[in-house]
């Protein structure tokens, strides 16, 4: 990529993040650890890699999106958000009595969203699913991306998952694993290492690459490899958990919370701050 697609890369990942911590500080729950370290993501392959249409959410020829780790749907919702998906302004009803937004990821209500999921693990075999549906169809152009958290791939449901799609050499879908190291229990090393997961992933039938994932250049890179691949692929996304937000960055407390009037406070001035900057860049070029 070039430097002004990085740039609006960046730029677009913040807004992910200030949409993350508006939904959850207005919700006063939500889970936003773990939707900022998948914001890079999130912004690549909503910016970059996938084909979709926000005025025709349900267009057959789209590719796919399944939110395993699906409580970190604010960051989900953001993503749809600021590419148009439904208004901006909305995220702030996440949770709330009558709003579309749920706690977890709806089909039926949210526009944009291909799979209702939220309970671990299940959403790899949902997304499997479709990759198989695509191929069975001759649909030849829909790929199928799915992000897990490091946490849900205790889960033997994931395993089973990637069993099918080496069975049936769905080399359309991508399976994205965010290794951020915590879980809402503690640190994944100490509760129910999964590690060494490149190694289990190839043996379960899969190509895969190791990359930061918090870096657009590496992410990039892995999705290069996941068009070449003639297997289906993994991208395992070492992550810091809380990226962009100083006090919730690699602090499992907070998985599961919302920020209160003051925490919110600091972490808006900290995620402006830092647009600001990048707007004056995107201004200068």
């Amino acid at each position: 990529m070039n430097s002004k697609e990085k740039l609006e890369l960046e730029i677009f990942a913040l807004q992910i993040r200030i949409g993350i911590i508006e939904s959850t500080y207005h919700a006063g729950a939500g889970h936003p650890g773990g939707s900022l370290s998948a914001a890079e993501v999130f912004a690549y392959l909503y910016g970059k890699e996938m084909k979709y249409n926000a005025r025709i959410p349900r267009l057959d020829i789209r590719d796919r999106f399944v939110l395993s780790k699906g409580h970190c749907a604010p960051g989900l919702y953001s993503a749809l958000a600021y590419k148009g998906f439904f208004p901006v302004e909305d995220l702030k009803t996440l949770r709330q009595i009558g709003s579309y937004l749920q706690g977890h990821p709806n089909m039926n209500t949210v526009p944009g969203v291909d799979m209702s999921t939220g309970s671990l693990g299940q959403g790899i075999s949902a997304a499997a699913g479709m990759a198989k549906a695509a191929k069975y169809l001759n649909k030849n152009s829909v790929r199928v991306y799915t992000l897990l958290g490091d946490g849900e791939i205790e889960e033997g449901q994931v395993w089973e998952a990637m069993m099918f799609a080496s069975q049936y050499k769905l080399d359309n879908l991508c399976v994205i694993i965010d290794a951020n190291g915590l879980q809402i229990d503690g640190r994944c090393e100490d509760i129910m290492s999964a590690e060494p997961i490149d190694e289990k992933v190839k043996a379960f039938g899969f190509d895969c690459a190791v990359i930061n994932g918090n870096d657009f250049d590496e992410l990039e890179g892995a999705f290069e490899k996941f068009h070449k691949s003639e297997k289906p692929f993994a991208i395992i996304m070492q992550t810091i958990k809380g990226l962009g937000v100083s006090y919730m960055e690699n602090q499992v407390g907070w998985h599961g919370k919302a920020p209160n009037k003051e925490e919110y406070d600091i972490a808006m001035a900290e995620l402006n701050a830092k647009l600001c900057e990048l707007e004056s860049k995107r201004g200068a070029k």
